[in-house]
């Protein structure tokens, strides 16, 4: 089948076709707009420990400024140059998403982070994902088509084709690939949908006009069971493009962590007032979030983990088809062999990839504040091939903001602390070498997941992957370097200096190296030792000490930190960094032989019981990891895709379309056009939020304050109706576009 796709399919811009690409303008426009983009989701992710897909709104920014700047008298880019831009822009939030999940526990474990460890982290991560990425493509993006959905991807190059310009529109008509009518039908559906996310994201979100997420919370008998939905755009048109299966798949994972895990951890352990391991507070006073975080994370990731396995083995006919592909080229031994085949097919050569790996690793071992040696040189290659050939394939099923990176990171964290485990390295500062492996693992599944997201759009739109596979290196390493200075920056902010007048501790200052100066405003121009002590409860705190070993200051780091107020009551941000904590626990659960892996090994045969029952395990497991509210409107979306392509059934039964056929007719719909474009309005609009929520703190303070006062949409006991109609209208919109109801009318012929 996917043989017959391949030759079926033609991209927008035919092989043979000559257009602008990779020129320097895209190239440098693209990597700025990932830094932007990059620095922002940093925050998000530190926040609340999510972040959303990049690549759309750059693509949309990419096309409306270079569109604007051709009405100047500049030169307008091209379909090809704009693939370039959203490539470039999109590895910062990829970058981003992997320092923030796991750079922030080396501060949780109680040791310095050092701006030269964040940057290795993020360049070295970044270029190894993308690297691996390289021999997938052909496996992944060329021959699934049409099995791999990659909804960012497809949803970006329609982006693209709805903006190209007229050079775009002649050449793609000229190699007799699109209807230029049709793509400004398009056009019209997908700007349309940008405008409608847009403005519902920014009202529900900097506005407060009504709750962003409604939630019902059962009692007695049903205590801690919940159900809630994230109301927004990016998600409903996330589960319309994916369609009903997958998306049923992740909210029946959801169902089974919330309405039967949580209230059976309830029922089986509220009747007890002693906390249970790992929770710290008795199960009878937990929330049902509270629940999740102390022992539905473990059961998620452990069934997360076992499934990405299992899609490993089943992927590897596939990755050996594309091992042996790869040998091939390296074989043929000459640059003729990869400059004569179709524009369209030219890749990286695999010599410069094999180099470019075996030079990481030596890297990896050089820098020695990495605390890294052969063995972990070999762990980083071995779990970053296998976690970026998962990711890969999974952005291709449930799409990037469904993809589990965290889980994959606690994968790598929990083998990677049994094998230091076993080999005998359990001193805190082998904590720091588990944390880089993970971190550089982490950024690699990260960046290998937005890789191809990128490459399934080129693909779409005729993009030559060799130049957007230099242009995702180029985007790597320059978000690598200016995000590691922002991570840094953040954390500074919001430090804390508290004063110490206790006596009881005491440092043994011939045992103290490091000295430090106090930063910000607290700053006294004093040189004091750092002393990290751990105390009776296993936690580990950073002291500021004089020359008599006397603390004087406790440092209370931004990120993670717990004191929001200095000593003069000015208030400080604090960043939570949830992700980072589990990433924390789980090293030292390890190494300290604390893990809770009775809930993990549940998660393990969650995932066995699915796979028995002959049910696709990973995109089920990916449900129980993350919170229902996240599935729940993807669900929704698949099952509006379901009755559109109900519809579209009976109105193309004449033509007999196979399965494939009617799966590619219905994947270029209207329905899936305005899908995307509620995903590029509402990324957009959660993005430009997130950056402003750090500067305009109190506005924001204020608006939530009178929400809360006086919107019955926002709080109260109506608010989880009410909050719903303006996203039932939502919901409308995008079926009556589905159904060619609205938008189109006026253009059938």
């Amino acid at each position: 089948m996917a043989n017959d796709t391949k030759t079926l399919f033609r991209p927008f811009i035919g092989a043979e076709t000559k257009l602008r690409e990779f020129t320097p303008i895209p190239l440098i426009f693209g990597t700025l707009l990932g830094i932007v983009f990059g620095a922002s989701s940093l925050y998000l992710v530190l926040k609340t420990g999510l972040t959303v897909s990049a690549s759309i709104p750059v693509a949309v920014i990419s096309i409306t400024i270079f569109r604007l700047l051709s009405k100047i008298g500049l030169k307008n880019a091209t379909i090809l140059e704009n693939n370039i831009v959203q490539t470039a822009g999109s590895a910062g939030e990829s970058i981003a998403f992997g320092f923030g999940v796991t750079m922030p526990a080396i501060l949780i474990l109680g040791f310095n982070l050092e701006l030269i460890n964040v940057m290795l982290v993020g360049v070295l991560g970044g270029l190894l994902g993308i690297l691996m990425m390289i021999p997938l493509r052909r496996a992944l993006i060329v021959q699934q088509h049409g099995v791999l959905k990659y909804p960012e991807g497809t949803a970006c190059a329609e982006v693209l084709k709805a903006g190209a310009d007229d050079e775009s529109l002649a050449a793609a008509a000229a190699s007799g690939s699109v209807e230029v009518s049709k793509t400004k039908i398009g056009a019209k559906t997908i700007f349309t949908g940008f405008g409608i996310g847009l403005a519902y994201k920014s009202a529900m979100s900097a506005f407060k006009l009504w709750k962003e997420v409604p939630e019902r919370v059962f009692g007695a008998p049903f205590k801690s069971g919940s159900v809630s939905a994230e109301i927004s755009p990016e998600l409903l048109g996330v589960g319309y493009i994916i369609g009903p299966y997958i998306a049923g798949l992740m909210v029946g994972g959801g169902v089974l962590a919330y309405l039967v895990l949580i209230p059976a951890i309830q029922f089986f352990g509220g009747t007890t007032d002693v906390a249970l391991a790992p929770g710290t507070v008795p199960i009878k006073d937990m929330s049902p979030d509270e629940i999740r975080g102390a022992y539905i994370l473990y059961i998620g990731a452990g069934s997360v983990a076992a499934a990405g396995i299992i899609s490993l083995f089943r992927s590897l006919p596939t990755i050996w088809s594309s091992i042996r592909s790869g040998i091939s080229d390296l074989r043929g031994s000459t640059t003729a062999s990869s400059s004569n085949a179709p524009r369209t097919e030219q890749d990286i050569s695999i010599k410069w990839v094999a180099v470019g790996i075996v030079l990481l690793m030596v890297l990896i071992m050089a820098f020695r504040s990495l605390h890294m040696n052969l063995l972990g040189a070999v762990m980083i290659v071995l779990f970053g091939f296998l976690f970026v050939t998962v990711s890969s394939r999974l952005t291709g099923e449930v799409g990037s903001s469904s993809n589990p990176i965290s889980g994959m990171t606690i994968a790598t964290l929990l083998l990677t602390c049994l094998i230091f485990l076993v080999v005998g390295w359990t001193t805190p500062p082998y904590y720091v070498t588990a944390l880089s492996v993970g971190a550089i693992v982490c950024i690699a599944a990260s960046n290998g997941g937005t890789t191809s997201q990128d490459l399934k759009t080129g693909f779409l739109v005729g993009g030559t992957p060799k130049y957007q596979q230099i242009a995702i290196l180029f985007g790597s390493l320059a978000s690598a370097i200016v995000l590691g200075p922002i991570l840094l920056q953040l954390n500074n902010t919001g430090t804390v200096y508290v004063p110490q007048t206790t006596t009881e501790l005491r440092a043994n200052v011939s045992e103290l190296k490091d000295r430090e100066l106090m930063h910000g405003p607290q700053a006294d121009g004093k040189s004091y030792f750092t002393w990290h002590h751990t105390d009776s409860n296993g936690e580990t705190k950073k002291y500021l000490v004089n020359d008599q070993g006397v603390p004087v200051y406790l440092v209370d780091p931004g990120i993670n930190g717990t004191v929001d107020k200095r000593p003069d009551g000015t208030s400080v941000p604090k960043f939570d960094a949830p992700k980072a904590v589990l990433v924390s626990y789980i090293i030292k659960g390890i190494l300290d032989q604390k893990l809770p892996w009775g809930l993990v090994l549940l998660g393990v045969m969650i995932t066995v019981v699915l796979e028995c029952a002959a049910v696709p395990s990973l995109a089920f497991a990916v449900g129980v990891y993350l919170p229902l509210s996240t599935s729940m409107p993807i669900f929704i979306g698949g099952m509006i895709r379901w009755a559109v392509d109900l519809y579209l059934r009976k109105k193309l039964a004449a033509q007999n379309l196979t399965e494939e056929q009617f799966n590619a007719e219905t994947d270029k719909s209207p329905g899936v056009l305005m899908a995307s474009g509620y995903i590029a309005g509402g990324a957009i609009a959660g993005i430009v939020i997130a950056f402003l929520a750090g500067v305009l703190t109190d506005t924001n303070k204020k608006i939530e304050e009178w929400a809360g006062a006086h919107n019955p949409f926002f709080t109260g006991d109506s608010s989880n109706w009410l909050s719903l109609i303006p996203f039932v209208v939502l919901i409308v919109l995008l079926y009556l576009t589905g159904r060619e109801k609205i938008l189109t009318s006026r253009n059938k012929q």
